[in-house]
């Protein structure tokens, strides 16, 4: 787990068990099991709870959205971590620095 509560681009990052996850319209919506609450993920919060289905490096999902949505890599970077911190404050997601990249 992380040392100092900071995520940074070498994290990876990968879905906690427990969790429901449901397209409504465009968006994800997920309820966790082990709080009971809901969360609308959103349609690109979405995107990244798929890119994330297996451990994948911060980095990487940065260089899938702005290859996929017309942003900028520090833009881009900079929102990707926001939201990531707020889905390992609600214990959403496990992030681990460097090793085990694509394997769970």
């Amino acid at each position: 787990m992380m040392a100092n509560g900071t995520l940074t681009m070498g994290h990876i990052i990968a879905q906690t068990k427990g969790n429901l996850v449901s397209n409504m319209d465009n968006d994800k919506v997920l309820m966790s099991i082990n709080s009971g609450k809901y969360y609308n993920l959103g349609g690109i919060g979405g995107k990244i709870w798929e890119l994330i289905e297996t451990p994948v490096s911060v980095e990487e999902i940065v260089a899938a959205l702005t290859v996929e949505y017309e942003v900028g890599t520090a833009e881009c970077s900079s929102q990707v971590l926001a939201f990531l911190h707020n889905l390992l404050q609600e214990q959403l997601i496990e992030a681990n620095v460097g090793a085990g990249i694509h394997s769970k």
